[in-house]
């Protein structure tokens, strides 16, 4: 399964896609998408659109995933990186793909085992996570984070389904 995951921002989304084969996860890509602060926020969203669209085409994701926003004490930043958020998942919903959202702190638990981890803990762990991967910046690092969390509850869901649906299946679908 491809998955890219997203950490949305006006200014910069960060993003990731791994490729994860039950427990085995790959390093594929990871960037940033930048808006340009000299535009109006119309055209800011525009360019992050164009810009993940770009990235959806070039890597051909099968589900995304992005990081839920946490409110923080200036409410004006915190409505543009919703409006972001809006895009980030927008973008891959158009496309069609499943959008899962998750919070910073369940991030930070799958990939570092502690939901209070410091973003340095979580790059050195992607890292770890992902061998040989040329992080682009922190925001990457993060978007990456994402990707990894959601390919280990994607994971745990599919055995899950696996494991009701072997019964039932031999069953005749009885239980």
């Amino acid at each position: 399964m491809r998955v890219i995951g997203l950490d949305p921002g006006l200014r910069r989304t960060g993003w990731g896609v791994i490729d994860s084969d039950g427990s085995r996860l790959s390093h594929v890509a990871n960037g940033v998408i930048e808006s340009d602060d000299a535009l109006d926020l119309a055209r800011r969203l525009v360019q992050l659109d164009q810009g993940l669209q770009a990235v959806l085409e070039a890597y051909a994701p099968d589900e995304a995933a992005v990081e839920a926003t946490v409110v923080n004490k200036n409410a004006g930043s915190t409505l543009k990186l919703g409006i972001a958020r809006g895009v980030a998942l927008l973008t891959p919903a158009r496309r069609g793909l499943p959008v899962a959202e998750y919070l910073p702190m369940i991030v930070k638990k799958a990939v570092v085992g502690t939901g209070h981890a410091a973003k340095p803990q979580v790059e050195t762990m992607v890292r770890h996570l992902l061998p040989g991967c040329a992080i682009a910046n922190a925001d990457a690092a993060d978007a990456l984070a994402v990707a990894i969390c959601h390919s280990h509850h994607a994971a745990g869901v599919r055995r899950v389904s696996a494991a009701e649906s072997g019964p039932r299946a031999a069953q005749g679908g009885r239980r």
